[in-house]
């Protein structure tokens, strides 16, 4: 199979899938996704340019998240992972990878919308990790509403809990142990430029997290610390089919990019790698939009 260092046409090298209708429970799992997803288990060859670094990765059991771990790992990094408890499945497939890799796996279950877990799971990670010097925020939640009078308080809540709160919380724990060269990197998403009717509340996170993480990447350049953010376009991940998406939507997820197909969580995998090594010292507050093209400011 060919990895991401391959000469490739980007329409095809990944199939152009039509997922059935389906239905998962939140917060979903990609052992159940039908089809399943590409998280670089096979498609992924590091160069080591994460060798020696020490990362804590939020919502890195599935999906995006997963496949930034494997890539971590594949590059050289020690990877602690923050994940829900219901999705231990998913975390223990990819610490096996990320052992497999010959590097440090440290699952660390937990619910991010908790204050208290979210500076817990920053002090485990480094006090396990030996120190910190790399944050992925990237757990997220985001489930379809298509009417706002159905969009009840605790939903909303919820969605800002997980998404801006913890984001902030767990960068501010961070803060403790990073050190000149250490790197924060956000998961935003294209719903912070361009929002679906359904998505009122998540694509109001997001957009809230492009602002958080230029006003951090300000105020902490001086101290050599980089922050930047990647901002998804449709990406098949478990968060789809856990009410994600209108279910009748599903089999044309992904099809209005002008690449034609719904992007796999090991395309956005380069870009984080990219912004947490050093080839990137000299790019602060930036977003990096992986989305198959869709417009954006």
């Amino acid at each position: 199979m060919s990895n991401q260092l391959t000469f490739q046409d980007p329409t095809t090298r990944f199939p152009d899938i039509t997922p059935p209708k389906q239905d998962q429970p939140e917060p979903g799992l990609d052992a159940e996704l039908i089809p399943g997803t590409d998280r670089g288990e096979d498609s992924y060859t590091g160069t080591g340019r994460l060798r020696g670094r020490r990362a804590l990765i939020t919502g890195s059991d599935s999906g995006i998240g997963a496949a930034v771990a494997i890539a971590f790992a594949r590059e050289g990094a020690d990877v602690a992972l923050s994940y829900l408890p219901a999705e231990e499945e998913d975390a223990q497939h990819v610490c096996e990878i990320i052992r497999g890799a010959g590097r440090k796996a440290v699952p660390l279950p937990g619910d991010l919308s908790d204050p208290e877990y979210c500076r817990e799971v920053v002090r485990r990670a480094a006090e396990e990790l030996g120190g910190l010097d790399a944050l992925v925020n990237n757990a997220g939640r985001q489930i379809a509403v298509e009417d706002i009078a159905d969009l009840t308080d605790e939903q909303w809540d919820n969605t800002f809990r997980t998404n801006i709160h913890a984001m902030f919380r767990v960068s501010q724990a961070a803060l403790e142990y990073l050190e000149p060269g250490s790197t924060i990197v956000n998961s935003t998403s294209v719903q912070a430029y361009s929002p679906s009717a359904h998505l009122i509340d998540y694509a109001s996170t997001k957009a809230a997290i492009n602002n958080f993480t230029k006003g951090l990447a300000t105020q902490l350049a001086p101290k050599g610390i980089r922050v930047n953010s990647v901002a998804p376009g449709p990406i098949w991940t478990p968060l789809q089919v856990s009410d994600g998406q209108p279910k009748e939507a599903l089999p044309h997820f992904g099809k209005n990019t002008p690449l034609g197909r719904a992007g796999q969580p090991t395309e956005l995998a380069p870009a984080y790698v990219f912004l947490t090594s050093s080839e990137s010292s000299y790019v602060i507050g930036e977003t990096l939009n992986v989305n198959g093209g869709q417009p954006t400011p």
